[in-house]
C-alpha cells in the first residue's frame, strides 16, 4: 500500500478557520497565533475558500483563485510560512462559479467562446440517450437516470441565453439563481418605441409581476399583450445568474485549469490541497454519477500527477455511508482521508458512557492503516449519514435526538426527510455546554490516529449562534469572532486547557503517522489509549461516564514530562 503522501506531513493539530473568523482578516488570525498562549500549539493551518475570490456559499462557489483583495495578501501568506505552520487550502473540482471569467465569456460570445465546452451542456451529453422535450432539453431515458444522484429536486439544470437568444441548458449539480432586473419607463421607450406614460404604466405591472417571482413568460401583461414578446425577449436579455456550473473533464481547457490552479495553491505555500466535490466531476450516461468507478480513480491518478510535479498532498473530500467503503478505498490507494465518523462516535462515547464502537473504529483504522484528518467540529455541521453501518440506527437516531434537543437543526439530504445527511451546532452545544466533555472530546481526538484538525470556535467553546440562523442552518456554527471576544475567551479555563493539550500533541515526539498505537477498553467505561515512538510514550486514561481522565509522557531517557488531570486546578 503506498502510504507516500501521509509521510510528506506532519501529524500535529491543524487550525481550522475562515480568513475573517478571527478578527476580520488573515492578517488579525496570524496576530493571534503569534500569541504566546498559542506558541508550539499548532503545525498546519486549513483556510477555508472565501480566501479567494468567491461569491455563494461562503467560499465553495469560486470565481477564481486569486486572494480575496477585502480578507488576504501575499504578504499575509507569507509571514504564515515564517510562523513554520504548513498551509491546507481547497481545490474545488467540480464546478466554478458563473461570474467566474468562462462562464462569463460563455454569456457574452455564445458559441464563438472557446470556453464553451469548458461547462457541460445538457444536451450534448445526452445526445442520443432521450427525448427532446418542448422546453428545449433532453430528458434521458429513465433506465439511464434512476439511479442517477441528485442533490437538489428536479434535472440539475440551468439555461444559459446566448447573444443569439437561443436557450442553452448546462449542467448545474449545485445552487442556481436566476433573477430578472426591474424595467423602467425609459428603457420601454427605447426598446418598443412607445408613448412615455404608456412606458411607465406598463413598467409598473411588469416590476409588480417580477416581484412576486414570475418569469418572464408567466407574466399577465393584460392591456398590453401586443407587447409581451419585445418585453420578455429584454428581460430576458438582462437576466442574471447565481450559482455554480459543473465543469468538463472532457475539455482540454479544463485541465489546462486544474495544472493552473494546483501551480497557484503550491505558490501560495499550500502544503495539503483538500479536494471538494471531487466525487461528482465523473458523468456518464447510465451510471449514478456521483463517485463512479472506475472513473473517479482514473481522474484522481490525473489530478495527483499534476499535484506530485508541486509537492502537493491530496486529501479527497466526500460524505458517503460507511457501509459503502469508500474511505477504505481511498487508503488502499494511497490518500489521506477525512474521519467523518469520529465526531459522532466520540459524543456517543460520552452519552453513553461506552467506548464500544469508538474503540471498534479505532481498531479499524490500525488495522487497515486508514490515514485520516480527524475532527470534532468543522464548518459544515456534525455527520451523521457517514455513521451508516458503522454505528447501529437506533444510537443514529438517539444522536439525532439528543444534538436537537441542545438546539441544532437537522440537514437533510437534498429536502429528503428520511435522508438525514447531518445536525447543523456547535460540537460545544452538541456536548450540552458542557466543560468536562469538551475536554474529553478534545484528549480523545487528539489520541485517536491521524492528524486532528481543530475548528476555531470549538477551541473557544462556542455555543450554538441562534441569530446567525437567519442566514442559514450552517451559519449557526461560523460565528466571527471580535478581538474583544478574543481575549475575553482567551480567559477561559476550558480554552486554556485546550490549548495545553494540543501544544503537548504538537511538540511530543510519540505522535506521528508511523507511531505504535494501542488501546484498551476492556471495561467499557474506561477507554486506554497509548502512543509509543523511539522509545517516547504517551498514556490516555479516561472515565466516559465521568469524563475524568490524566494523561502522562514519559520521554526515551524515562524521564515523566508532562501531565494532565483533569481535575487539576488551573
Amino acid at each position: 500500500m503506498n502510504k507516500a503522501p501521509c509521510n510528506k506531513i506532519n501529524a500535529g493539530p491543524m487550525f481550522n478557520a475562515y480568513p475573517d473568523s478571527l478578527g476580520g482578516t488573515l492578517s488579525d488570525i496570524l496576530k493571534f497565533l503569534q500569541m504566546d498562549e498559542l506558541k508550539n500549539v499548532f503545525q498546519s493551518f486549513y483556510i477555508l475558500p472565501s480566501i479567494f475570490n468567491t461569491d455563494l456559499d461562503r467560499g465553495f462557489s469560486v470565481i477564481d483563485y486569486e486572494l480575496n483583495e477585502q480578507l488576504a495578501t501575499a504578504e499575509d501568506l507569507e509571514k504564515l510560512k515564517n510562523l513554520n505552520i504548513e498551509l491546507k487550502l481547497d481545490f474545488v473540482l467540480n464546478h466554478l462559479s458563473v461570474l467566474s471569467h468562462q462562464f462569463r465569456d460563455i454569456l457574452k460570445k455564445g458559441e464563438n467562446s472557446e470556453y464553451k465546452d469548458f461547462f457541460i451542456d445538457w444536451n450534448k451529453f445526452w445526445e442520443g440517450c432521450g427525448r427532446m422535450t418542448g422546453e428545449g432539453y433532453i430528458m434521458p431515458e429513465e433506465d439511464l437516470i434512476e439511479n442517477m444522484f441528485f442533490r437538489k429536486p428536479g434535472l440539475p439544470i440551468l439555461f444559459v441565453r446566448f447573444p443569439d437568444g437561443r436557450e442553452v441548458p448546462y449542467w448545474n449539480t449545485f445552487y442556481q439563481e436566476v433573477r430578472y432586473d426591474k424595467l423602467d419607463a425609459i428603457d420601454l421607450v427605447y426598446a418598443l418605441d412607445i408613448q412615455y406614460p404608456t412606458a411607465q404604466k406598463l413598467t409598473d405591472r411588469i416590476n409588480a409581476e417580477i416581484s412576486s417571482g414570475k418569469k418572464p413568460k408567466e407574466i399577465d401583461f393584460g392591456e398590453f399583450s401586443r407587447y409581451k414578446d419585445k418585453v420578455v425577449d429584454l428581460l430576458e436579455s438582462r437576466r442574471k445568474y447565481l450559482g455554480q456550473m459543473d465543469l468538463n473533464v472532457r475539455s482540454p481547457k479544463v485541465w489546462e485549469f486544474y495544472e493552473e490552479t494546483l501551480g497557484k495553491l503550491s505558490r501560495y505555500g499550500a502544503k495539503i490541497v483538500r479536494l471538494d466535490a471531487f466525487a461528482y466531476v465523473s458523468k456518464k450516461p447510465g451510471l449514478r454519477n456521483f463517485f463512479n468507478e472506475p472513473e473517479t480513480w482514473e481522474l484522481l491518478e490525473k489530478i495527483k500527477e499534476i499535484a506530485d510535479k508541486y509537492g502537493l498532498v491530496l486529501l479527497p473530500e466526500i460524505h458517503s455511508k460507511y457501509e459503502e467503503k469508500i474511505h477504505e478505498k481511498l487508503a488502499e490507494k494511497g490518500y489521506l482521508t477525512y474521519d467523518f465518523f469520529l465526531p459522532g462516535l466520540i459524543i456517543d462515547a460520552l452519552e453513553r458512557h461506552t467506548g464500544e464502537y469508538l474503540v471498534k473504529w479505532f481498531r479499524e483504522l490500525q488495522e487497515k492503516e486508514i490515514r485520516v484528518v480527524n475532527m470534532l467540529g468543522c464548518h459544515d455541521g456534525i455527520p451523521l449519514l457517514d455513521l451508516k453501518g458503522l454505528l447501529p440506527d437506533r444510537y443514529i437516531d438517539k444522536l439525532i435526538d439528543t444534538l436537537v434537543k441542545r438546539g441544532g437543526y437537522i440537514k437533510d439530504l437534498h429536502g429528503r426527510k428520511n435522508m438525514y445527511y447531518q445536525v447543523n451546532c456547535t460540537y460545544y452545544s452538541a456536548l450540552g455546554e458542557n466543560d468536562k466533555k469538551m475536554l474529553l472530546a478534545r484528549a480523545i481526538q487528539i489520541f485517536m490516529p491521524g492528524k486532528p484538525q481543530v475548528w476555531y470556535l470549538d477551541l473557544f467553546a462556542g455555543k450554538n449562534d441562534y441569530e446567525a440562523i437567519k442566514r442559514g442552518h450552517k451559519e449557526i456554527n461560523r460565528t466571527n469572532l471580535t478581538w474583544e471576544q478574543i481575549y475575553e475567551g482567551m480567559k477561559k479555563k476550558i480554552v486554556r486547557q485546550q490549548l495545553s493539550l494540543l501544544r503537548f500533541r504538537n511538540t511530543f515526539p510519540a505522535f506521528d503517522f508511523d507511531s505504535k498505537i494501542t488501546v484498551d477498553n476492556t471495561d467499557e467505561q474506561i477507554l486506554i489509549i497509548n502512543w509509543v515512538k523511539d522509545g517516547n510514550i504517551a498514556n490516555l486514561v479516561a472515565d466516559l461516564a465521568t469524563y475524568d481522565f490524566s494523561i502522562k509522557a514519559i520521554n526515551n531517557e524515562g524521564v515523566n514530562v508532562f501531565s494532565f488531570s483533569s481535575n487539576d486546578r488551573d
